[in-house]
């Protein structure tokens, strides 16, 4: 690396000339700051050569890896289609049908740090993730409405209770599913990754409640079954008289242009998810936190993975556990795993249900890397935070 030179006068002097004169050396520490910086970050001819040498055997290596990694993840989308062509034709899924080898680890060198100084990039802009306080504002600016709260937890709970008993949902699915997803001791505006315990907590994600609903979510509930909210909110409103049932005649209303929204689309989850994330649709998910709507939301998010298991043939009861794999990797992929014996629920791997980049993501099933030690450690973690007060609450309230 060229030294820096400084004006000196009407030239320019090498600052290494000054190292060879007594009088003027100076140390590092007496230099001006970019001076003393510039030249403790000038490498060596060695240290650069090295560099180079070990980041060929980096780029090998990661080539290497990346080739294999490639194949594998090449067979478990082969097999994945394989087995939806199967399903199709009604044919047995049969042990074959997986990959039963894990993923490959990278277990090469690391990427060498560059002896040379780097221009520094910018660091990427991370888009904000909204709040409750963003769909509330939503709720009252595109459709005048302000979600009507429920005076304390358990008065929510009380209600989605009701709900979830009278569409078929039972206790155990829906306390162990809130003990997993809340950790079993969230509320009904409870959003991923803020806690009132942890201050300067920041939203990971959109999803709220006791089932953690996404925005998608809740559009895509409003479109599939909007009208049977409808129809049990007009129901109710007829027992209603003076302010309450003025309250639930707006609601209703806002309700209906709320489902006409959310059918302006095809009915698949991409087209969902650019509606969710408009105004419009950070409106929709405001009614996750209304007393009325809110119950009814959180519970078809789970009913919708029961109907559509019994709709697939599988009639026997899913175990909170079951329910939560279809919860959180889609109703086809949680089917999969649902109805394998557990003779191969043992033995497949949990890659064979995750997009790479998914998985890699994933430490929960990197490290239960099968079927059945995933399923056992969702039970073991419901039933530690089953005993925790908010799941204990809920139980109450069925």
């Amino acid at each position: 690396m060229r030294l820096p030179l400084i004006r000196m006068g009407s030239g320019f002097v090498a600052l290494a000339l000054f190292a060879g004169t007594p009088a003027m050396a100076m140390d590092a520490d007496v230099l001006p700051p970019s001076i003393a910086d510039a030249m403790a970050q000038a490498a060596s001819p060695q240290a650069i050569a090295e560099y180079r040498r070990k980041l060929r055997e980096y780029q090998e290596a990661r080539a290497a890896f990346d080739e294999e990694a490639g194949a594998y993840w090449s067979a478990i989308s082969e097999k994945r289609k394989g087995r939806n062509a199967k399903r199709r034709d009604r044919q047995a899924i049969v042990l074959d049908d997986y990959v039963l080898t894990q993923p490959p680890v990278y277990n090469g060198p690391k990427r060498p740090v560059n002896p040379e100084p780097e221009e520094e990039k910018p660091p990427r802009e991370r888009k904000p993730i909204p709040v409750v306080a963003d769909f509330l504002k939503a709720a009252a600016d595109n459709f005048q409405l302000v979600p009507q709260r429920p005076s304390s937890e358990v008065e929510f709970k009380r209600a989605y209770a009701r709900y979830a008993l009278a569409a078929g949902l039972t206790r155990e699915q829906a306390v162990r599913v809130y003990s997993f997803e809340t950790g079993g001791t969230g509320n009904h505006d409870m959003q991923s990754g803020l806690s009132a315990s942890r201050p300067g907590s920041r939203a990971i994600s959109t999803a709220i409640g006791y089932n953690q609903l996404l925005t998608t979510n809740s559009v895509e509930l409003l479109a599939e079954q909007g009208h049977e909210f409808i129809k049990e909110l007009t129901a109710r409103a007829a027992n209603l008289s003076g302010a309450p049932r003025k309250t639930m005649d707006h609601k209703l209303a806002v309700l209906k242009k709320m489902v006409a929204f959310t059918r302006t689309v095809p009915d698949t989850w991409s087209e969902h998810e650019k509606l969710a994330n408009t105004p419009q649709g950070w409106a929709v998910h405001a009614m996750v936190l209304d007393i009325d709507v809110g119950p009814m939301l959180q519970t078809h998010k789970l009913l919708t993975s029961v109907i559509f298991a019994r709709a697939k043939g599988y009639n026997r009861p899913l175990s909170a556990a079951e329910l939560e794999m279809m919860n959180l990797t889609g109703d086809g992929t949680g089917l999969d795993m649902v109805t394998m014996p557990q003779a191969m629920r043992e033995q497949v791997p949990t890659s064979n249900f995750f997009q790479r980049g998914g998985y890699e993501r994933n430490p929960v099933a990197i490290r239960h890397n099968t079927v059945a030690k995933l399923l056992s450690v969702t039970d073991e973690r419901m039933d530690f935070n089953s005993s925790k007060p908010g799941a204990k609450e809920l139980a109450g309230a069925f």
